[in-house]
């Protein structure tokens, strides 16, 4: 084995750049030696699937809609938009000119309650001396509020002074006739005054025929 090494280097080492290509040859010997070893290593390891544990504590990513959960339709929001899109439809498909409509109504919130409340405020004025001989005043108010409750039938209920509609955001009427001008702006004048909505927030659109 040295004399068969020695006379590949003797053989690789002539010349001006002899020394170097020596060094060259000897380190890929080295490399090519471990790598085989490796492999034999390798020959001999067994290896075991591993189940993953039923606790993982990172498990893989659930395939989910971009979109996210389609809205229920017993949320509250929905409980207050689908009534409110099928009177509409009604009442549009009567006028003039128009045929079947498909009505899209979304709102911001939900109806809003506002309770009587029995308001307390206090206020007190506290007197400091400085080092300079100097005088402040500070001033803290307070204000607290109890709402006011009534008893029916033993049970108690608030006072309610005043009920805020829901907000609407956008309504969207698809509608045969629709790309009638006039019929357009029919459409538009009806939903603005019937459920007061700005015009900014009503879209219409003829449907295919």
């Amino acid at each position: 084995m040295a004399k068969w090494l020695e006379g590949i280097e003797s053989a690789v080492g002539g010349g001006p750049g002899g020394p170097k290509r020596v060094r060259t040859l000897r380190l890929l010997l080295i490399v090519g030696l471990i790598g085989a070893a490796l492999m034999i290593m390798n020959s001999f390891l067994t290896y075991n699937d591993v189940e993953p544990s039923a606790q993982d504590p990172n498990p893989p990513p659930l395939d989910e809609d971009a979109w996210g959960p389609e809205a229920s339709p017993n949320s509250p929001f929905a409980a207050i938009e689908q009534p409110l899109e099928q009177r509409l439809k009604d009442i549009l498909e009567k006028i003039v000119g128009v045929g079947s409509v498909d009505v899209l109504v979304t709102i911001d919130s939900t109806e809003e309650i506002v309770v009587k409340e029995q308001v307390s405020e206090s206020e007190s004025v506290t007197e400091e001396n400085d080092r300079n001989g100097g005088k402040r005043y500070i001033t803290s108010k307070t204000r607290e509020g109890k709402v006011v409750i009534y008893e029916v039938s033993g049970q108690q209920k608030p006072i309610i002074t005043k009920t805020i509609n829901p907000r609407i955001r956008g309504i969207l009427i698809v509608a045969k006739g629709a790309e009638n001008a006039t019929v357009r702006r029919l459409l538009v004048s009806a939903v603005e005054k019937g459920v007061s909505v700005p015009v900014n927030r009503i879209e219409v659109v003829p449907s295919k025929q």
